[in-house]
């Protein structure tokens, strides 16, 4: 501003100031300051770091889970398989020719006629006698081997090497 200017501004103002004291002006600090930077760039650097922190943790109890999960697969697996062995265990074992043959290894008999025992009045139904092997017929019946047997007739073939395609 110009020296003129001030004392036009001061002569306007000049009525408005007659009855009061002089203020004395001072240079007030800017509020626009910025504010300390440092517990700013702290802060955000910490939720970073925890963030990537809770990042790989996260990562890694996935991998630990998707270990555990295939492991129990695995074994899932196996036990399927081992049950189905078990399974097809029990069918031979409760196979009635089996049971037949088991029990013939160990000496039982077919009894040729059995008595019954009838538990209200105890009235026994039949003679019993002692079983022997006449009565029990054989397991396996021995097949009559046929009076012919069909084979193929024997064929050989010969393989012709060519020099020429070896060189």
């Amino acid at each position: 501003m110009s020296s003129t200017a001030a004392q036009q501004v001061r002569s306007r103002l000049a009525p408005l100031l007659e009855g009061r004291e002089r203020v004395r002006l001072t240079v007030v600090p800017d509020r626009r300051s910025s504010a300390a930077r440092l517990p700013f760039v702290v802060l955000v650097s910490v939720i970073l770091v925890g963030g990537v922190v809770g990042l790989l943790c996260f990562n890694t109890s996935m991998q630990q889970a998707a270990f555990a999960e295939n492991k129990l697969q695995e074994q899932a697996t196996n036990l399927a398989a081992r049950q189905e062995s078990l399974s097809s265990q029990i069918q031979r074992l409760q196979d009635p020719q089996n049971i037949a043959a088991r029990a013939q290894r160990l000496g039982m008999v077919i009894p040729a006629s059995p008595a019954l025992i009838h538990v209200p009045n105890g009235k026994v139904e039949g003679t019993a006698v002692p079983a022997d092997r006449s009565a029990t017929p054989p397991l396996y019946p021995r097949i009559a081997k046929p009076a012919y047997a069909v084979t193929p007739p024997a064929t050989t073939t010969q393989a012709k090497t060519d020099r020429h395609a070896r060189r």
